[in-house]
C-alpha cells in the first residue's frame, strides 16, 4: 500500500480481528532515503524470527536525495505509513539511521544510529563544526537531547560526542558496526562471491567506490577513474566493479547512470544497483580498492584490501575522525604513473603498515559483537526478554544476476600487446616459445598510452563502429556468424579491410583458423585450455608468433606454444598447424 492509503491492519482499530499474528510490541523504522534504509535493515535484523515484534516504516520527507525510496520500500513489502500518521500512533520504539527530518516530533523513545562507517562527515557550514551526528546541532532541539539512545560504533566516538554535545554522553551506547561484522564474516565465503560475480579463476577484482557529490570518484571533473581502470588493466587478468552511492545513483536516475557508463559496462565493467548488498559481497571478493571519502573506502581498508584514493574531499571530512586519518594515510591516485604499479605498490606496502593497522581497528571497538549489543539495547527499551537463541551476524547474500548491460551481437574491439619469448635456439619451430598476451578494451582508450605500445587491434568485421574493423590488424569472426563466403583465402574480408593481416574464424573449443592474405591457413587448437582462453586470444597469439619471424607460415609447419594472459598464474598450450 502507498503511504496515502489506509493504515496497515495491525494499526487499525479493528485490526486485531483480521490480523494473523498479534505482536506484543511495535517498532517504527524511520527512513530518510535509500542510504539510511539499507543501514536500517542491518540494525533491524536483530528482530528476525521474533513474532512478538511488528515493524512499520515511515519516511521523513526531509531528504533532497530520496529518489527511489518509495520503490525500495514497495519492492521489499515493507509496511509503511505517512509521517503524520506515524507521529499519532503509540509505537513502543523508533529507530533512525539519519539525523534528517523532524525527529524531535517523535513522541516515543528514539534510538539514533549512523548510516555509514561511524561518524566521519561534516555537513554544517559553521567553522570548526564537528562530525554530523555528534554535535548539539543534530542531537538537541529546544534544549532537549532528542534520541533516547545514541548508537556509536567505537569508543573514540564517545570523546568526540563529549566535545560536540556533552549532555548527550549519558545516552551513548557503543554497539559496534553490524556492516563491518557482516563483511568480516563474509570473507569466509569469498570464493562463492567471486563465482557469483563472474570472476574466472586467477582473475583479480578491482572495486572502484564512489560516494556522491562533485568531489567523489564519479563526480570529480577530469578524474576519469572508472574509464582508466578499464583502459589500463588487462581484461583477462582483471575485472572492475563500480560501487556507486545511492545518492548519486538515484539523484541522477538509474537509467542515466547506466547510460553514462554504458561504454564501460559494454567493456566488461560490473555495475550493481547500490540498494542491493552486492557491494558487500564485492568487498569480500576484492583484491584492490580505489575509493574516496565514502564509507565503503573505510570498510575496505578495515578489511585490509590494498587501496588508493581516486578522489578525496578533505573539507567534507570531520577532523580527527577515522576518515580524516584515512585521507592522510592512503596514497592518492597519480595521473602521471600507470594504474597497475600503484595498485601493486599498495599491495606490497599496506599489509604491514602500522598506521593502517591502527586505522583498521578504528571502525569498531566491538568486532563481532554488534548483533548481541544491538539486540540487548533494543529489547531493553522494548521491555521484553531477548529470544533464547544467540544473537548472530546476518550473512551477506550471494549476489544474484541483476540488470546488466545488453549483450552485444558483435565482439568488442581490443588492443592487444603480445610478446614472444624463445627459450632456446636448437628447439623445433615453436617449441619452448611463450607468447604473453594482454588485451585492453578499445572503447575505454582515449589515446595510445604507454601500456599500448606496439599493440595490435583485434576487431569484429561487423562492428557498427567502422573505425574498428577498418584499422584492425586481426579480424575476429565468431562461430554464430556462420562460415565466411570466401573462407579458403579470406580474400573477401581482405578486400573490404586491406589493412588487416589475418582473419580468425572461430572453431570448436575456442580454437580458430587464421586466414592470411597470401592464402596461408594456420589452425590453432588449445591443447591445454585455461578458463580465460578464447579464440580471440588464440588469434592474437598466432598473429604475434608469425609477425615475430620465428617461423614463416609454410604448409606443414607444426608448433606448440605456451600462451599466457599477462601475469595470470595459469598458462595455456596452443598447437599450431600451417596448411
Amino acid at each position: 500500500m502507498r503511504e496515502t492509503g489506509r493504515l496497515p491492519l495491525p494499526l487499525r482499530k479493528d485490526g486485531p480481528r483480521w490480523t494473523t499474528v498479534v505482536a506484543e510490541r511495535s517498532v517504527l523504522g524511520v527512513v530518510h532515503n535509500i542510504t539510511s534504509a539499507t543501514r536500517l535493515l542491518d540494525l533491524l535484523a536483530v528482530f528476525e524470527g521474533d513474532e512478538r515484534i511488528q515493524v512499520f516504516f515511515t519516511r521523513t520527507g526531509s531528504s533532497e536525495l530520496d529518489g527511489g525510496t518509495e520503490e525500495f520500500l514497495t519492492s521489499r513489502g515493507m509496511a509503511r505509513i505517512s509521517w503524520q500518521e506515524a507521529l499519532s500512533q503509540p509505537f513502543d520504539l523508533a529507530v533512525a539511521t539519519s539525523r534528517g527530518g523532524e525527529l524531535h516530533s517523535i513522541p516515543f523513545p528514539l534510538i539514533g544510529a549512523p548510516h555509514g562507517a561511524g561518524y566521519n562527515k561534516v555537513l554544517s557550514r559553521e567553522p570548526g563544526a564537528g562530525a554530523f551526528g555528534l554535535t548539539s546541532e543534530w542531537l538537541v532541539h529546544e534544549g532537549r537531547v532528542v534520541p533516547a539512545a545514541i548508537v556509536l560504533s567505537h569508543d573514540e566516538q564517545v570523546r568526540r560526542l563529549a566535545d560536540g554535545c556533552p549532555e548527550a554522553v549519558p545516552r551513548a551506547v557503543v554497539a559496534g558496526d553490524p556492516c563491518l561484522d557482516q563483511l568480516h564474516a563474509g570473507l569466509s565465503f569469498r570464493a562463492a562471491y567471486r563465482r557469483a560475480l563472474g570472476l574466472l579463476p586467477g582473475q583479480r577484482l578491482v572495486v572502484v567506490s564512489s560516494t556522491w557529490g562533485r568531489d567523489s570518484v564519479l563526480g570529480t571533473p577530469g578524474a576519469d577513474v572508472l574509464r582508466r581502470a578499464l583502459a589500463e588493466l588487462p581484461a583477462d587478468e582483471f575485472r572492475v566493479l563500480a560501487a556507486v552511492h545511492p545518492n548519486a545513483w538515484y539523484g541522477h536516475g538509474a537509467w542515466q547512470i547506466r547510460h553514462w557508463l554504458a561504454p564501460l559496462t559494454e567493456s566488461g565493467m560490473l555495475l550493481p544497483a547500490p540498494e542491493s548488498e552486492t557491494w558487500k559481497a564485492a568487498l569480500c571478493a576484492a583484491d584492490f580498492l580505489i575509493g574516496d571519502h565514502g564509507s565503503l573506502t573505510l570498510y575496505g581498508t578495515a578489511l585490509g584490501i590494498p587501496s588508493v584514493l581516486g578522489a578525496f574531499n578533505d573539507s567534507a571530512v570531520a577532523p580527527g575522525s577515522p576518515m580524516d586519518r584515512l585521507g592522510r594515510l592512503l596514497p592518492r591516485l597519480s595521473r602521471a604513473v600507470p594504474l597497475l604499479p600503484q595498485l601493486l605498490h599498495a599491495a606490497r606496502t599496506q599489509p604491514d603498515d602500522p598506521a593502517l593497522a591502527v586505522l583498521r581497528q578504528s571502525v569498531s571497538s566491538a568486532p563481532g559483537e554488534s548483533a548481541r549489543r544491538l539486540r540487548r539495547l533494543f529489547y531493553t527499551w522494548l521491555k521484553l526478554p531477548e529470544p533464547a537463541h544467540p544473537a548472530a551476524t546476518r550473512a551477506i547474500p550471494v549476489p544474484s544476476p541483476g540488470p546488466a548491460a545488453p549483450r552485444l551481437p558483435h565482439l568488442p574491439a581490443a588492443f592487444v600487446t603480445a610478446t614472444v619469448h624463445e627459450a632456446c635456439d636448437d628447439a623445433a619451430p615453436g617449441d619452448d616459445v611463450t607468447v604473453r598476451i594482454r588485451r585492453f578494451p578499445a572503447s575505454a582508450q582515449r589515446a595510445r598510452s604507454r601500456h599500448l605500445a606496439d599493440a595490435h587491434l583485434a576487431a569484429d568485421p561487423d562492428d557498427p563502429d567502422p573505425r574498428r574493423p577498418c584499422s584492425a590488424d586481426v579480424l575476429l569472426v565468431p562461430t554464430e556468424r556462420g562460415p565466411l563466403p570466401d573462407e579458403a583465402s579470406g580474400s573477401s574480408l581482405a578486400r573490404r579491410f586491406p589493412g588487416c593481416a589475418l582473419v580468425a574464424v572461430e572453431e570448436a573449443g575456442h580454437g580458430c583458423t587464421a586466414l592470411f592474405g597470401d592464402g596461408a591457413r594456420l589452425h590453432a587448437r588449445w591443447a591445454a585450455r585455461p578458463a580465460w582462453a578464447s579464440f580471440a586470444v588464440a588469434a592474437s597469439a598466432a598473429y604475434a608468433w608469425v609477425r615475430s619471424g620465428a617461423v614463416p607460415p609454410r604448409p606443414g609447419t607444426r608448433a606448440r606454444l605456451t600462451v599466457r594472459a599477462g601475469d595470470h598464474p595459469e598458462a595455456g598450450l596452443v598447437e599450431f598447424t600451417v596448411r
